[in-house]
């Protein structure tokens, strides 16, 4: 899930723990509601409010009795995610994301190509 939608919801943590659920989270963390910003900037509307700060959620997962991991590279997700998995417990992953490449993507790249159909 995308850090902003994490945050409204986080406290769910506390009910994983306690249940003794086995769940790894993935937040797509940018620090701001980038995938909105993304899609706002795509129909002409103003960047207005969409940023803010985030918690060291490795830390605040680890405050609910969870287990914190922070993706280090593109290259070391697959294995944590592996990892997370394969472990009993609560797990939440911290993963750095860059949504410039949706907009090349979807606004640039996919658009030459419907025009060229």
């Amino acid at each position: 899930c995308g850090d902003g939608g994490f945050m409204m919801n986080s406290q769910e943590l506390e009910t994983a723990v306690r249940l003794g659920m086995h769940i790894t989270v993935v937040i797509l963390r940018d620090d701001g509601y980038g995938m909105i910003r993304w899609k706002q900037a795509n129909m002409g509307f103003t960047d207005f409010g969409l940023d803010y700060g985030n918690p060291d959620f490795v830390k605040y997962a680890e405050a609910y009795g969870a287990n914190g991991h922070r993706v280090e590279s593109a290259e070391g997700l697959l294995p944590l995610l592996e990892h997370c998995i394969k472990t009993p417990g609560v797990h939440v992953i911290d993963c750095p994301v860059d949504y410039s490449e949706n907009d090349r993507i979807l606004n640039v790249d996919l658009r030459e190509r419907s025009a060229a159909v």
